[in-house]
């Protein structure tokens, strides 16, 4: 009996590893086949798949788990256009803000980088198109923060575009050439 106990232990995590490889492997081959959508379609996003998003961004790490950012979630067409100028009907924006105040050890830019980041992997894993824009955050900054409801004591940092995608566009052709390995990597030798 110990022995089948034993073995059976030993099966559950011999399937524990593989899965754990595999969820790696998946993740790693997924974030290897996305790309930065740059063709909409004007299908709307529906609400639990934003809401899925916005609980992602809510989830990425940051320094000391100080959360120092807010989301501002933009739907309206014409207030998009003020940030955006080519955005498509059912598009939205997520404006990820950070406080202005900066804490000793904490790079509110770089957290809230990752936060946009895990709202883009997000959405494309909801099959959903994706971009990310630090262009417009100047504009933004000077003039929309109160249009925006922006939160008194926060800046924006970058804008999360989220949409359905063309799906005559694919990952190979709206890709831009990206640099190779060789040419990025560097390593450290002794």
């Amino acid at each position: 009996m110990k022995k089948n106990v034993i073995t059976a232990l030993l099966f559950v995590l011999l399937l524990v590893s593989l899965h754990a490889q595999n969820t790696a492997d998946n993740v790693a081959d997924f974030i290897l086949s996305t790309y930065s959508t740059k063709s909409f379609i004007d299908t709307p996003i529906q609400a639990a798949d934003l809401e899925k998003i916005l609980m992602c961004g809510i989830r990425a790490p940051s320094a000391r788990n100080t959360q120092l950012w807010k989301f501002t979630v933009v739907r309206d067409i014409a207030l998009e256009r003020k940030i955006i100028s080519n955005i498509t009907e059912g598009n939205i924006l997520i404006i990820v803000s950070g406080s202005e105040k900066s804490e000793p050890g904490v790079d509110i830019s770089f957290d809230c980088a990752l936060a946009t980041q895990n709202m883009y992997l997000a959405a494309q894993g909801l099959g959903l198109g994706a971009h990310i824009y630090t262009g417009p955050v100047e504009n933004i900054n000077k003039n929309l923060k109160a249009t925006l409801k922006i939160p008194e004591g926060y800046k924006a940092i970058a804008v999360l575009r989220i949409g359905n995608k063309d799906s005559r566009v694919d990952a190979t052709t709206a890709a831009s050439k990206r640099k190779g390995y060789s040419e990025i990597v560097n390593e450290s030798t002794k």
